[in-house]
């Protein structure tokens, strides 16, 4: 999807899940507009990270999705990503932001409280995800995320991500704290769905139900 034609209202980030082959990755694509997907190193080696990365990044930039490594900045850099997400402390942060903030879009997780998401926020990232990679299990989002999403969207400009759970009509409840983005991953990716039909079922619930954001 073309940006200009961007849907302005909660927008979709896809987080890949663990062992996950690019092709079916990148066929969630099909399934409407996309904004970002993330990509974590679980626990593969960084040959087999970055080729993974290598595979997916172009395609996925082709079709109009940024792409955010989840790792290291290195792998980032050699596979063009689009940005570097980061778990850690406020210190740790802006060391990352002052050494590739200039070249890749910088985003943290891990704040579970809201001084813990206040002090990253002074650090300036990019975007702040409220959720863990891999623990979408249940089918409903979990409440302190929705309501740290909500608090946040309410008194902060950065932007936010929640994460879903594993029922696509979490993305409605997400969508209704006035956060940017929700994150889906198991939703769209679990064994027997279809990533392009669910990214599609996706996006008509956030085109149903999402408030519109002003401007």
């Amino acid at each position: 999807m073309n940006p200009t034609e961007a849907p302005n209202r909660c927008r979709i980030v896809l987080i890949a899940p663990p062992r996950i082959e690019p092709k079916r990755l990148l066929s969630a694509l099909a399934g409407g507009d996309v904004a970002s997907l993330i990509l974590p190193a679980w626990e593969m080696d960084d040959d087999t990270f970055q080729r993974d990365a290598e595979a997916v990044v172009p395609e996925a930039q082709h079709n109009g999705v940024a792409v955010v490594i989840a790792g290291d900045p290195r792998i980032a850099m050699r596979a063009h990503a689009d940005g570097l997400h980061v778990d850690g402390n406020k210190a740790a942060l802006e060391e990352v932001i002052g050494k590739h903030q200039s070249k890749l879009m910088i985003g943290v997780g891990g704040a579970t409280t809201r001084d813990d998401a206040l002090e990253l926020g002074e650090a300036r990232p990019d975007y702040i995800f409220f959720g863990r990679f891999g623990y979408d299990m249940k089918p409903e989002p979990h409440p302190r995320n929705l309501k740290l999403g909500q608090w946040w969207a309410e008194m902060v400009q950065i932007p936010c991500i929640v994460a879903a759970g594993s029922d696509m009509q979490s993305v409605i409840p997400v969508a209704a704290t006035g956060v940017e983005f929700v994150a889906l991953s198991e939703a769209v990716f679990a064994d027997g769905l279809d990533p392009a039909k669910a990214v599609a079922e996706a996006n008509g619930l956030l085109d149903a139900e999402a408030a519109r954001f002003e401007g």
